[in-house]
């Protein structure tokens, strides 16, 4: 299947890359990470290695340990978003090295980052919202999340057991599709780049050794039932974490899908206009949800400029609000989460019945 292609690049996003472009030259500022963000790191990390610690060789009170495994499958979504996400668009730092580094914690967290990149850098942000070809929308029969999708009885039904759905993100992500994508050489269907050597030492060597982190040594420790219980608590509270931030974003009754011309195989607009017409923001004044989910909050932000760190998106959403002002092309903005969350129900509503 061929990749979509997009219009030529419009007057608007010229004149929008220049101004971001000045900002940050007037302000004597680099896009990436700074020390706020390093420290914050810091304190992610060492505190999913404290609950880890504490939960599998110190374990408390039945009732504090549940609550302890929740608390780690939260750690473990917010490294996702803070760490690991900028590490590996490359905004984490300066430094090569700092990136890997910092994109390489999602192996130890059971995931694999050369097939994240695939999946998320090239096949999500160059063609959001398009089905077929953004890996996202894609739920199986799962779930209905776009127009051109086949629609199945059970769909009548997703706004009310999504969450069900959800839930299950991170097993199914560790466990089956990161193999799916190694055997078939695909995320759906973009080809991965060519694996080096390194490449597969690293993702066999970490699965080994996520197996042996969250599976044999806690069972080994606790027993397979105490295992059992707190694995899937924290597996399940990871996998909810991270689809409601990222369907948040992108899968709502204000967001395009847009559709390939058959003829052309292009799409109706620019790059530029199309990530702003396929995403939304939503509680943008909420700085401690900004704190936790890595500014994923300022999606616009991101998909407009994935190589600038997050850090920087309540300073550049202003310039990029004004410009999308002055163009006439749609800024998508929810005040607050709650609001993002009923569109997000209501287009999966409407999508299961029609």
């Amino acid at each position: 299947m061929r990749p979509p292609r997009f219009q030529a690049a419009s007057s608007f996003h010229a004149d929008l890359k220049a101004r971001i472009k000045n900002y940050f030259q007037e302000k004597n500022l680099k896009q990436t990470g700074n020390f706020s963000l390093y420290l914050k790191a810091c304190v992610l990390l060492i505190g999913f290695i404290g609950v880890y610690v504490h939960l599998v060789f110190f374990t408390p009170i039945w009732y504090i340990a549940l609550f302890e495994a929740i608390i780690l499958g939260g750690l473990t979504a917010t490294i996702g978003f803070n760490v690991m996400h900028d590490g590996a668009h490359g905004s984490f730092s300066r430094k090569k090295w700092v990136n890997e580094l910092a994109g390489i914690t999602i192996n130890f967290l059971g995931a694999n980052v050369f097939m994240w990149k695939t999946k998320h850098n090239v096949a999500h942000h160059s063609f959001t919202n398009i089905d077929e070809h953004d890996d996202d929308l894609n739920a199986g029969a799962f779930l209905r999340l776009g127009p051109t999708q086949k629609r199945y009885k059970v769909h009548r039904f997703q706004h009310w057991y999504f969450i069900l759905v959800y839930s299950i993100l991170y097993f199914y992500w560790v466990f089956f599709t990161d193999y799916k994508k190694y055997v078939t050489g695909k995320v759906g269907q973009t080809p991965i780049n060519k694996m080096k050597l390194w490449d597969h030492v690293s993702f066999w060597g970490f699965k080994v050794l996520h197996l042996f982190l969250f599976v044999l040594i806690p069972i080994y420790i606790l027993g397979f039932m105490p295992w059992l219980i707190g694995f899937l608590l924290f597996g399940l509270a990871t996998g909810i974490i991270l689809s409601t931030v990222f369907q948040l974003a992108h899968v709502l009754e204000e967001t395009n899908f847009p559709i390939l011309d058959n003829t052309t195989n292009k799409l109706e607009d620019d790059w530029a206009v199309h990530q702003l017409k396929t995403t939304a923001n939503f509680a943008t004044r909420n700085k401690i949800l900004s704190w936790f989910i890595g500014g994923l909050n300022f999606q616009i932000e991101h998909h407009l400029f994935p190589n600038i760190s997050h850090i920087h998106y309540p300073a550049i959403s202003k310039i990029i609000k004004e410009t999308c002002r002055e163009y006439g092309i749609p800024y998508i903005e929810h005040p607050k989460m709650r609001y993002a969350f009923a569109s997000h129900v209501n287009h999966l509503r409407q999508l299961g019945r029609s």
